[in-house]
């Protein structure tokens, strides 16, 4: 199941959904007893999912959820096409939806007010749960003969749409190799626009965070011999020391037709909500998706645990994920 709901509708959900935040209810929070069963009375009429752009990962999986938060609590849910991470964190905190979908990291800049939302903190949105490895996938093509970070001087390779989390992923890694985006010949593209590029040859390669496989690369691997560029393990072990939000990952053979695994490192990507979301309504929320993973037709739906959902988190959770996680953690 993929995004639903668009034109009119979603912009009818949208309006009703900023309202419906803005008001508010306190009673719900000291009331929990109607929670987990779905369809209290302090739900929303609308939740609208913040997700990314078409080719991504986001995307899919918000189709996927909003349907099973539907059916399993009532509430119209839809799911947004979106600029990712960072944009999805202001989206949230300017009241343009209820939801979304956000890394870890990007999550912890907003809070502290660092990055790409220097002076200006976030402190009305708070985290749902951790969902699976977003991967670290610098992505080009066997004619580009590009094979190592060393290869990137000079060339042109886009680092994220603007409001990407993917931005800081290519900032901070190009660091470790001792370079910066001056180095570069940096485009600003988001991954439907990099797979373009890369196959028309207009650009050598491409930062793309995301669960893999991401439908992107797997577009670009239909047409082209797909190369990922590894993270050497020195050079991860480096960029984990400094930025522990990172971890060791892999994009694992035959992945867009890979002969062999290639190592890279990983971010988490997480759910969040806004803070007025009641403690009722974000406790069904989390209780519809992370019992009905096997609804989801992803291959990243294998690692939307309860078990591990508190893992890797530098926000606040929000009350009432955290009564759901309590209650099935115990």
């Amino acid at each position: 199941m993929v995004n639903k709901k668009f034109g009119l509708f979603a912009g009818i959900a949208l309006a009703g959904s900023v309202f419906l935040a803005g008001c508010g209810d306190d009673s719900a929070d000291t009331d929990s007893g109607s929670g987990g069963e779905g369809g209290g009375s302090s739900d929303p009429e609308f939740i609208s999912i913040l997700t990314g752009g078409t080719t991504g990962t986001y995307y899919p999986l918000g189709g996927a959820m909003a349907q099973i938060i539907e059916d399993e609590t009532g509430i119209d849910t839809t799911a947004e096409v979106s600029q990712a991470s960072a944009a999805n964190m202001t989206s949230l905190a300017d009241g343009t939806g209820e939801i979304a979908f956000v890394q870890t990291d990007t999550a912890f800049y907003a809070s502290e007010g660092t990055n790409m939302f220097d002076g200006e903190v976030i402190d009305s949105v708070s985290a749902i749960g951790a969902l699976y490895p977003e991967t670290i996938q610098l992505v080009t093509t066997a004619n580009s003969g590009i094979t190592s970070f060393d290869d990137l001087a000079g060339k042109s390779i886009s680092v994220g749409a603007p409001g990407s989390g993917t931005y800081i992923n290519a900032e901070q890694l190009l660091e470790i190799h001792g370079m910066t985006m001056d180095d570069i010949d940096a485009q600003n593209l988001d991954f439907g626009e990099s797979q373009e590029s890369l196959q028309s040859g207009q650009i050598d390669a491409a930062f793309i965070t995301a669960g893999t496989p991401t439908g992107a690369v797997e577009s670009l691997s239909a047409t082209s011999d797909v190369v990922i560029v590894p993270v050497a393990e020195d050079k991860a072990n480096e960029l984990i020391e400094k930025y522990p939000y990172y971890a060791h990952d892999t994009v694992p053979e035959g992945v867009y037709g890979l002969t062999e695994d290639v190592p890279t490192v990983s971010v988490l990507a997480m759910l969040v909500a806004q803070n007025d979301l009641s403690e009722d309504t974000v406790y069904n929320v989390t209780k519809a998706i992370y019992e009905n993973t096997d609804q989801i037709q992803h291959a990243k739906a294998d690692f939307i645990k309860s078990e591990t959902a508190l893992e890797g988190i530098g926000i606040d959770i929000h009350p009432g994920a955290q009564r759901y996680f309590d209650e099935v953690n115990e």
